[in-house]
């Protein structure tokens, strides 16, 4: 199914008629947010961005898209998911700089998956310091947190932190 083109906009944030300074082309918000020219029309075919097209066909993007990419790399080094980032980011305005209630409407819905991530961390690191701290080094005939590799049993892997994160409603991939 063709994607319908988004409706150029015709006014800026500020509510003016958009000129020419108003609007980027790709290999500008490349070298803005750092990301190849790939990567951003790989943003452009999964949604998160709609740049515009000119007469000629060329891409043009917003300056507020330089935000949104910075918002893609920001979620992805905190371990969410691109289809989290879609979900999250499909409500954003096009056509105009997303407001302060915008982003933090975007920063209510993934605060649940970011603090479940980091309770994931910190058990995972206090874990590891109970494991040296006992001696053993072993976690196949560690007494305390595996006694007879009974977590075996369940898979390959980290077992207990998995089967936590799992539980916390993180993805995991096996």
């Amino acid at each position: 199914m063709a994607k319908t083109p988004p409706t150029p906009p015709t006014r800026s944030p500020s509510h003016r008629p958009l000129s020419h300074k108003d609007l980027i082309p790709i290999g500008e918000i490349s070298r803005r947010t750092g990301q190849s020219v790939s990567a951003i029309r790989f943003y452009e075919d999964k949604g998160l961005l709609e740049p515009i097209r000119t007469g000629g066909n060329q891409r043009r993007f917003l300056r507020s898209d330089i935000r949104r990419v910075s918002f893609i790399l920001i979620a992805q080094k905190l371990g969410l998911s691109l289809a989290q980032i879609q979900w999250v980011m499909r409500d954003l305005p096009h056509g105009r700089t997303p407001t302060a209630k915008d982003w933090r409407r975007i920063s209510k819905a993934v605060r649940a998956s970011i603090d479940a991530r980091i309770a994931a961390l910190e058990r995972t690191r206090d874990r590891l310091d109970g494991c040296i701290g006992c001696g053993c080094l072993s976690l196949e005939k560690c007494a305390i947190y595996n006694p007879e590799d009974k977590l075996g049993a369940d898979g390959p892997g980290p077992r207990q932190v998995l089967s936590e994160a799992l539980e916390a409603g993180l993805a995991v991939s096996e």
